[in-house]
Protein backbone atom coordinates (compact mmCIF):
# COMPACT_ATOMS: atom_id res chain seq x y z
CA UNK A 1 0.00 0.00 0.00
CA UNK A 2 3.06 2.29 0.65
CA UNK A 3 4.87 1.89 -2.48
CA UNK A 4 1.02 2.27 -4.57
CA UNK A 5 0.88 5.50 -2.48
CA UNK A 6 4.82 6.34 -3.60
CA UNK A 7 3.97 5.91 -7.00
CA UNK A 8 0.87 8.04 -7.20
CA UNK A 9 2.68 10.85 -5.55
CA UNK A 10 5.67 10.41 -7.98
CA UNK A 11 3.02 10.64 -10.94
CA UNK A 12 1.32 13.89 -9.02
CA UNK A 13 5.09 15.55 -8.98
CA UNK A 14 5.97 14.88 -12.50
CA UNK A 15 2.22 16.13 -13.64
CA UNK A 16 2.81 19.65 -11.80
CA UNK A 17 6.17 19.85 -12.84
CA UNK A 18 5.52 19.02 -16.03
CA UNK A 19 2.11 21.75 -16.05
CA UNK A 20 3.88 24.39 -14.41
CA UNK A 21 7.06 24.38 -17.00
CA UNK A 22 4.74 24.51 -20.28
CA UNK A 23 2.55 27.10 -18.30
CA UNK A 24 5.58 29.24 -18.28
CA UNK A 25 7.03 29.09 -21.26
CA UNK A 26 3.93 29.62 -22.71
CA UNK A 27 3.56 32.57 -20.82
CA UNK A 28 7.11 33.90 -21.59
CA UNK A 29 5.93 34.14 -25.62
CA UNK A 30 2.76 36.01 -24.67
CA UNK A 31 5.06 38.28 -22.57
CA UNK A 32 7.48 38.66 -25.34
CA UNK A 33 4.74 39.53 -28.04
CA UNK A 34 2.24 41.49 -25.89
CA UNK A 35 5.73 43.97 -24.85
CA UNK A 36 5.87 44.55 -28.47
CA UNK A 37 2.61 46.44 -29.11
CA UNK A 38 1.89 47.68 -25.31
CA UNK A 39 2.50 51.42 -24.48
CA UNK A 40 5.21 52.71 -22.65
CA UNK A 41 5.24 54.77 -19.48
CA UNK A 42 2.76 54.90 -16.42
CA UNK A 43 -0.99 53.42 -17.19
CA UNK A 44 -3.35 55.75 -17.19
CA UNK A 45 -5.68 53.34 -15.90
CA UNK A 46 -5.43 50.32 -13.14
CA UNK A 47 -6.32 47.91 -16.20
CA UNK A 48 -4.07 48.91 -18.90
CA UNK A 49 -0.43 47.17 -19.08
CA UNK A 50 2.53 48.76 -20.05
CA UNK A 51 5.84 47.34 -21.49
CA UNK A 52 7.31 47.53 -17.82
CA UNK A 53 4.75 45.11 -16.54
CA UNK A 54 5.53 42.46 -19.42
CA UNK A 55 8.98 42.83 -17.84
CA UNK A 56 7.93 42.21 -14.99
CA UNK A 57 6.08 38.66 -16.05
CA UNK A 58 8.85 37.74 -18.52
CA UNK A 59 10.93 38.39 -15.16
CA UNK A 60 8.86 36.10 -13.01
CA UNK A 61 8.51 33.31 -15.38
CA UNK A 62 12.05 33.23 -16.22
CA UNK A 63 12.46 33.17 -12.16
CA UNK A 64 9.85 30.28 -12.09
CA UNK A 65 12.13 28.22 -14.30
CA UNK A 66 15.08 28.63 -12.04
CA UNK A 67 13.48 27.75 -8.89
CA UNK A 68 11.38 25.30 -10.11
CA UNK A 69 14.85 23.19 -10.91
CA UNK A 70 15.82 24.07 -7.53
CA UNK A 71 14.53 21.07 -5.40
CA UNK A 72 15.94 18.47 -8.51
CA UNK A 73 19.71 20.50 -7.57
CA UNK A 74 19.58 19.92 -3.87
CA UNK A 75 18.73 16.61 -4.43
CA UNK A 76 21.27 16.08 -7.04
CA UNK A 77 24.07 17.90 -5.09
CA UNK A 78 23.75 17.37 -1.47
CA UNK A 79 22.11 13.93 -1.77
CA UNK A 80 18.83 14.95 0.28
CA UNK A 81 15.66 12.72 -1.01
CA UNK A 82 12.98 15.48 -0.76
CA UNK A 83 9.34 14.05 0.12
CA UNK A 84 7.61 13.79 -3.44
CA UNK A 85 4.53 15.40 -1.60
CA UNK A 86 6.55 18.70 -0.86
CA UNK A 87 7.72 18.92 -3.87
CA UNK A 88 4.24 19.06 -5.31
CA UNK A 89 3.40 21.94 -2.54
CA UNK A 90 6.51 23.54 -4.08
CA UNK A 91 5.18 23.45 -7.37
CA UNK A 92 1.71 24.43 -6.54
CA UNK A 93 2.43 27.27 -4.80
CA UNK A 94 5.08 28.17 -7.73
CA UNK A 95 1.96 27.90 -10.36
CA UNK A 96 -0.74 30.16 -7.99
CA UNK A 97 2.32 32.82 -7.24
CA UNK A 98 3.49 33.45 -10.58
CA UNK A 99 0.86 32.03 -13.52
CA UNK A 100 -2.42 32.93 -11.83
CA UNK A 101 -0.79 35.65 -9.73
CA UNK A 102 1.04 37.25 -12.17
CA UNK A 103 -0.28 36.28 -15.68
CA UNK A 104 -3.45 36.41 -15.04
CA UNK A 105 -3.95 38.88 -12.53
CA UNK A 106 -4.80 37.20 -9.22
CA UNK A 107 -3.00 39.41 -7.39
CA UNK A 108 -5.66 42.40 -8.09
CA UNK A 109 -8.65 39.92 -8.97
CA UNK A 110 -8.57 38.16 -6.14
CA UNK A 111 -8.76 39.88 -2.70
CA UNK A 112 -5.81 39.36 -0.48
CA UNK A 113 -4.50 36.98 -2.65
CA UNK A 114 -0.41 38.28 -2.07
CA UNK A 115 -1.07 37.91 1.58
CA UNK A 116 -2.64 34.52 1.28
CA UNK A 117 0.73 33.16 -0.81
CA UNK A 118 2.90 34.65 1.59
CA UNK A 119 0.81 33.40 4.57
CA UNK A 120 1.46 29.61 2.47
CA UNK A 121 5.00 30.53 1.31
CA UNK A 122 6.14 30.88 5.10
CA UNK A 123 4.96 28.27 6.29
CA UNK A 124 6.14 26.02 3.66
CA UNK A 125 9.61 27.54 3.73
CA UNK A 126 9.65 27.00 7.14
CA UNK A 127 8.45 23.49 6.61
CA UNK A 128 11.41 22.98 4.71
CA UNK A 129 14.30 24.20 6.81
CA UNK A 130 12.51 22.06 9.31
CA UNK A 131 13.33 19.17 6.97
CA UNK A 132 16.94 19.89 6.03
CA UNK A 133 18.05 20.33 9.25
CA UNK A 134 16.62 17.83 10.46
CA UNK A 135 17.34 15.32 7.98
CA UNK A 136 20.56 16.58 9.17
CA UNK A 137 20.43 16.17 12.50
CA UNK A 138 19.91 12.97 12.43
CA UNK A 139 22.31 12.09 9.74
CA UNK A 140 24.99 9.29 11.00
CA UNK A 141 27.43 10.85 9.16
CA UNK A 142 27.42 14.26 11.12
CA UNK A 143 28.81 13.97 14.64
CA UNK A 144 26.10 16.88 16.12
CA UNK A 145 23.08 16.35 17.51
CA UNK A 146 20.99 19.19 17.42
CA UNK A 147 18.22 20.47 20.18
CA UNK A 148 14.64 20.38 19.42
CA UNK A 149 14.94 23.85 19.79
CA UNK A 150 17.61 24.71 17.59
CA UNK A 151 15.91 22.93 14.54
CA UNK A 152 12.66 24.95 15.15
CA UNK A 153 15.12 28.29 15.40
CA UNK A 154 16.74 27.51 12.42
CA UNK A 155 13.79 26.55 10.27
CA UNK A 156 11.66 29.91 11.78
CA UNK A 157 15.55 31.84 10.16
CA UNK A 158 15.80 29.79 7.12
CA UNK A 159 11.90 31.05 6.01
CA UNK A 160 12.69 34.71 7.22
CA UNK A 161 15.86 34.86 5.14
CA UNK A 162 14.30 33.80 2.07
CA UNK A 163 11.25 36.14 2.52
CA UNK A 164 13.53 38.93 3.07
CA UNK A 165 15.53 37.80 -0.05
CA UNK A 166 12.37 37.93 -1.95
CA UNK A 167 11.44 41.46 -0.87
CA UNK A 168 14.97 42.50 -1.74
CA UNK A 169 14.46 41.37 -5.33
CA UNK A 170 11.63 43.11 -5.57
CA UNK A 171 13.04 46.26 -4.31
CA UNK A 172 15.94 45.44 -6.67
CA UNK A 173 13.40 44.59 -10.08
CA UNK A 174 11.36 47.81 -9.25
CA UNK A 175 14.76 49.90 -9.05
CA UNK A 176 15.97 48.61 -12.61
CA UNK A 177 12.93 47.59 -13.99
CA UNK A 178 10.54 50.39 -13.00
CA UNK A 179 8.01 48.07 -12.10
CA UNK A 180 5.96 48.06 -8.97
CA UNK A 181 6.10 44.81 -7.27
CA UNK A 182 6.69 46.77 -3.97
CA UNK A 183 3.50 48.52 -4.38
CA UNK A 184 4.99 51.93 -3.64
CA UNK A 185 2.99 53.72 -6.31
CA UNK A 186 -1.06 53.69 -7.62
CA UNK A 187 -1.98 53.00 -10.58
CA UNK A 188 -1.89 56.71 -12.02
CA UNK A 189 1.78 57.02 -10.87
CA UNK A 190 1.06 58.56 -7.53
CA UNK A 191 4.28 57.46 -5.75
CA UNK A 192 3.00 56.50 -1.88
CA UNK A 193 5.54 57.80 0.95
CA UNK A 194 5.94 57.10 4.49
CA UNK A 195 4.20 53.94 6.26
CA UNK A 196 1.71 53.46 2.79
CA UNK A 197 4.82 52.56 1.19
CA UNK A 198 6.05 50.12 3.43
CA UNK A 199 2.96 48.72 4.12
CA UNK A 200 3.11 46.06 1.41
CA UNK A 201 6.34 44.91 2.05
CA UNK A 202 5.90 44.90 5.79
CA UNK A 203 2.67 43.26 5.36
CA UNK A 204 4.45 40.58 3.76
CA UNK A 205 7.58 39.85 6.33
CA UNK A 206 4.70 40.13 8.81
CA UNK A 207 2.41 37.45 7.28
CA UNK A 208 5.91 35.40 6.45
CA UNK A 209 7.33 35.38 10.10
CA UNK A 210 3.51 34.48 11.40
CA UNK A 211 3.08 31.53 9.28
CA UNK A 212 6.75 30.25 9.65
CA UNK A 213 6.56 30.42 13.67
CA UNK A 214 3.50 28.59 13.59
CA UNK A 215 4.80 25.81 11.37
CA UNK A 216 7.92 25.33 13.34
CA UNK A 217 6.17 25.61 16.60
CA UNK A 218 4.35 22.54 15.62
CA UNK A 219 7.45 20.70 14.09
CA UNK A 220 8.97 21.53 17.44
CA UNK A 221 6.26 19.77 19.81
CA UNK A 222 6.08 16.91 17.25
CA UNK A 223 10.14 16.45 17.82
CA UNK A 224 9.59 16.33 21.52
CA UNK A 225 6.57 14.06 21.50
CA UNK A 226 8.70 11.49 18.76
CA UNK A 227 11.53 11.86 21.23
CA UNK A 228 9.03 10.97 24.10
CA UNK A 229 7.91 7.57 22.32
CA UNK A 230 11.37 6.53 21.35
CA UNK A 231 12.40 7.11 24.84
CA UNK A 232 9.36 5.55 26.58
CA UNK A 233 9.86 1.76 23.66
CA UNK A 234 13.84 1.89 24.65
CA UNK A 235 14.70 2.98 21.06
CA UNK A 236 18.25 4.96 20.89
CA UNK A 237 18.69 7.62 18.70
CA UNK A 238 21.02 7.40 15.35
CA UNK A 239 23.60 9.45 17.41
CA UNK A 240 23.37 6.92 20.49
CA UNK A 241 23.42 3.94 17.90
CA UNK A 242 26.52 5.46 16.10
CA UNK A 243 28.23 5.71 19.48
CA UNK A 244 27.27 1.79 20.66
CA UNK A 245 28.73 0.83 17.34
Amino acid sequence: MSILREMKTRDWKKITKILLFISLILSMGYAVVRYLHAPAGVPAEADVKVKSDYVLMLLQCVLGLVVMALPSLVERKLSIDIPNNMEVVYFIFLYCAIYLGEIHNFYYLIPYWDVILHAFSGGMLGAVGFYLVNYFNESEQLKVELSPFFVALFAFCFSLSCGALWEIYEFLTDAVFRTNMQKFMLAGGTLLSGHAALRDTMTDMIVDALSSLAVTVFGYFTILKDREKAKDHGCPSPKELEHLA
